[in-house]
């Protein structure tokens, strides 16, 4: 990787005039302003005293742009800055790891993770979704690393900022950045989503910060028993998987097809609706039918190819 924009920018250069085409020099010219830019932009940071450093989402799905930041910050010896990396606009949780990963190999320790939510198609209530399992995936992987949430871009509205916020702490994520303007509907961007000191003071002081401190005897009773239901889930699919197996055998016997489309759509429509009834989201429902679906479909594969032992 080249260590400043002017080399990066004649190694560009290089790889335009041995492609003519017009997509690839407009994608790779806007890199390299991109990542002159956040040269740039560091280096008048760090030389105004600025105490901590925002990577935005766009930028940390930029490796070209992080590794740029990472070596400003190691050739201003700025070990003891503080860096706070928002997650790439997609649900990629490698990329997010391997930005703030530059950052670390850079001699930075103070370093933060912002999860601002993941873009996506379509309308949804959220302008950013949530997918609250990636950063607590992250959070598993590393448990050091503090995470703060940005109810004000997953959200896209005012009105949803308690909500997420809550839902934040009560996850235990370690803060909340929370966008406020004097006059919100005048501001020159994201108006939708800011609000005003009054109401963030009213957000504040109705947030219910969890007690860490509390015994803990009988939630250990309690994942006691998610660990022996969890046993039997296990048990369960073990048993499902067996079925699918003689399934497998009898379609090889008669010369069927693996992936029966009536079959499955039926499945999947019947018991997301019982799963409904019984308190659990149709989405969560399909991802579970889903992938035990697939599971099934490789196992009698497997028997179709004699490779079950």
């Amino acid at each position: 990787m080249p260590r400043r924009p002017e080399k990066l920018c004649e190694r560009i250069e290089n790889v335009i005039s041995a492609d003519s085409a017009a997509s690839v020099k407009k994608h790779l010219t806007a890199l390299m302003k991109e990542t002159a830019a956040v040269f740039r932009d560091v280096k008048e940071a760090l030389a105004a005293g600025v105490d901590i450093l925002w990577i935005g989402a766009r930028t940390s799905a930029n490796p070209f742009a992080m590794q740029e930041i990472a070596d400003t910050l190691a050739e201003e010896n700025a070990s003891e800055a503080i860096v706070l990396v928002k997650n790439p606009v997609n649900p990629d949780l490698e990329l997010w790891i391997g930005a703030m990963q530059r950052i670390y190999n850079a001699g930075v320790r103070r370093i933060g993770a912002i999860h601002r939510g993941f873009s996506t198609y379509g309308k949804h209530l959220y302008r950013n979704m949530p997918q609250w399992h990636i950063p607590i995936e992250l959070r598993l992987r590393f448990p050091a690393l503090p995470i703060i949430v940005d109810p004000s871009h997953i959200g896209g509205k005012r009105e949803l900022i308690a909500p997420l916020s809550q839902q934040a702490l009560d996850m235990g994520f370690n803060g909340l950045i929370i966008e406020s303007h004097c006059s919100p509907d005048e501001a020159w961007s994201d108006a939708a989503q800011q609000v005003t000191p009054e109401i963030l003071n009213f957000i504040l002081n109705t947030l219910v910060v969890r007690d860490s401190h509390q015994t803990t005897e009988n939630l250990t009773l309690l994942r006691q028993q998610i660990d022996r239901i969890d046993n039997e889930l296990l048990e369960v699919l073990a048993k499902r998987m067996r079925v699918s197996r003689e399934i497998g055998q009898f379609k090889k016997e008669h010369r069927m097809s693996v992936v029966q489309a009536d079959r499955y759509n039926d499945v999947i429509r019947t018991r997301a609706k019982l799963g409904e009834e019984m308190g659990m989201r149709p989405e969560f429902m399909k991802t579970v039918l889903l992938a035990i679906h697939d599971e099934s479909v490789r196992q009698q594969i497997e028997v179709l190819n004699d490779r079950v032992k």
